[in-house]
């Protein structure tokens, strides 16, 4: 169900934001009727959790800016969604600053600790030990969200850290109503989380499970909220917090110590940039592989009339299928950490690249992904996740996606903390050539080195339209996230879908390897059928992705902006006033 919260009403007319392409109006009129977005005027915050939403529409109406509310956003979600909100990861922001025109890249994810190695989970037979990658103390990557948000703020925000903390301190010491949705998250993951006692003691009652309606109360929790909020991000990286975090590692033998707590630093990066059919996009960034890949499908994309061969269709399906194809063959070669590795990033965005690339494509049939190798950018060089976008009056824009890696990470909470802590060491190539808990496969440009960061998936997106934001999105997903965003903006751009439609709209997705098309259920079956005479092996998988989206409509009366919380998850608000 979408959510539909807002002052401001607005007639249907408005919800078509840019022309009509060349297929059946009637399709467009009916789609456009059946969705509709949230509607505002002054400011907008979509999330996957509605009382972070309100958190941080309450910063907008206090008169904080987009920064200051994506900030409360991002420390409310680490109380009232732990299974992906946190403290104890790390993750991406996408920043568009109006004032300066200028849209710039927060890179936060976290680092391997310096005593991390490329062999430190294969066994003595050589092959991995996943156990020992996902779900113990060696799976931690150094946390840098505490880092990244305080970062954010202290460039661009306008409010103090403790303002903006304040409410994730309260409600993590009076405690949160249990949704149907954590509570099943949390019975899902009970044989997981209670090995460990600190974890048991906040998320369980003993052999009972915290029942819908139930109040949880993470006292540990509200207090490291309020040491952040006195001495800012030295308490988490260099005072009690860390040595409680560094004091759980040394118990079980994990490489992470408070000085590589001390040593981890956020990233200002330079956004990957591209265009697609007249709009402008910027994207994450390695080691991001999102923005990237975004811009090199879309260029390859941009060579087909997705309009004509309308929404869905097997044509249109195949072409996505193979375009995809493509990139993640190119992901698994070329994508790492740009501190560690020469990231071919011009070539891999080059349009003469794509059309390369889109020479390989036979319209009519799929290739093999054993065929498929990585191509070559060179001539052309001169995963349990939440998203978050929020807009204010003046049209600063925040995109965010971070992460703990798994559904609750590791499932470790660092005792006396409160904080849960991430499995991201997994998303780098334990062993090269082979994958990864998503199925993406690695090389040598993802491999494990000390202080370096894994390889993600993520891609908070902004498209401009003449330098100004018309779309902010983004998703969780895993390997799935950057077709999550592709088809979000094709839906918008190409297929004239209001936002909500875009967000509501079945997906597909292709990593390359599994060699598989999955597919969301709602195709018809005679689509189907026509993607399997064409040699796709089809799949049907569960629902992919949570985009929370905002476009922004300059009209003659103003500016509207129009939002959408993807209808896959529960618990989901877009608010705007």
């Amino acid at each position: 169900m979408l959510h539909r919260f807002a002052v401001l009403a607005v007639a249907g007319a408005l919800l078509l934001p840019i022309p009509a392409p060349a297929q059946d109006a009637g399709a467009i009129i009916s789609a456009r009727d059946r969705f509709h977005p949230v509607v505002a005027r002054n400011g907008m915050v979509a999330s996957q959790e509605a009382v972070a939403t309100r958190v941080g529409l309450d910063v907008l109406r206090r008169g904080g800016n987009a920064v200051d509310a994506a900030v409360a956003v991002g420390f409310a979600l680490a109380v009232t969604l732990p299974r992906a909100g946190n403290l104890g990861g790390g993750g991406f922001m996408l920043i568009h600053d109006a004032a300066s025109g200028q849209t710039h890249a927060l890179d936060y994810r976290e680092m391997a600790p310096a005593a991390a190695g490329r062999d430190m989970y294969l066994g003595t037979d050589g092959e991995v030990d996943k156990a020992k990658a996902r779900y113990s103390h060696h799976s931690v990557g150094v946390p840098g969200t505490v880092a990244g948000l305080a970062a954010a703020r202290e460039r661009f925000g306008t409010l103090p850290l403790a303002d903006l903390i304040a409410p994730a301190r309260r409600l993590a010491a009076e405690g949160i109503v249990v949704t149907d949705d954590l509570a099943g998250s949390l019975t899902a993951r009970r044989k997981r989380m209670t090995r460990w006692p600190a974890t048991a003691a906040i998320f369980y009652r003993g052999a009972a499970d915290f029942a819908p309606g139930d109040r949880l109360v993470q006292a540990d929790l509200a207090r490291s909220l309020g040491q952040i909020a006195a001495d800012g991000p030295a308490a988490f990286y260099d005072g009690e917090i860390g040595a409680r975090i560094a004091a759980e590692m040394a118990r079980h033998g994990g490489p992470m110590t408070q000085a590589d707590l001390r040593g981890y630093k956020v990233r200002w990066r330079e956004p990957v940039r591209g265009q697609y059919r007249g709009y402008d996009i910027a994207s994450m960034p390695p080691p991001s592989s999102g923005g990237v890949h975004l811009v090199q499908m879309l260029n390859i994309l941009e060579g087909f009339d997705l309009a004509a061969l309308g929404h869905n269709g097997a044509d249109a399906i195949h072409l996505l299928a193979e375009t995809a194809r493509l990139a993640y063959a190119d992901r698994a070669q070329h994508l790492g950490d740009p501190d560690f590795w020469s990231v071919p990033v011009k070539g891999l965005t080059d349009r003469r690249y794509a059309e390369a690339l889109r020479r390989q494509i036979d319209p009519a049939r799929a290739r093999p992904s054993s065929d498929v190798a990585a191509g070559d950018p060179a001539p052309y060089e001169s995963n349990e996740t939440t998203h978050f976008t929020v807009v204010d009056s003046a049209g600063n824009v925040v995109t965010n996606t971070y992460t703990l890696n798994f559904s609750y990470g590791t499932g470790i909470v660092a005792a006396g903390t409160g904080i849960l802590l991430n499995n991201e060491m997994d998303d780098f190539s334990a062993k090269p050539g082979v994958a990864n808990a998503y199925g993406l496969i690695g090389g040598e440009a993802n491999a494990i080195e000390p202080g370096k960061r894994p390889l993600s998936s993520m891609t908070p997106t902004i498209v401009l339209r003449d330098g100004r934001p018309f779309l902010a999105t983004g998703s969780p997903g895993g390997s799935r996230i950057i077709t999550t965003v592709l088809q979000v903006i094709s839906n918008v751009v190409d297929h004239g879908m209001t936002i909500a439609a875009a967000s509501a709209a079945v997906r597909v997705h292709h990593q390359w390897l599994p060699d598989k098309l999955f597919v969301e259920a709602g195709l018809s079956p005679d689509t189907l059928a026509l993607l399997k005479e064409r040699g796709h092996e089809v799949q049907t998988r569960n629902a992919m992705g949570s985009t929370q989206s905002i476009m922004l409509i300059d009209r003659a009366d103003g500016r509207v902006l129009l939002g959408a919380s993807d209808p896959r998850r529960r618990g989901a608000l877009t608010a705007g006033y």
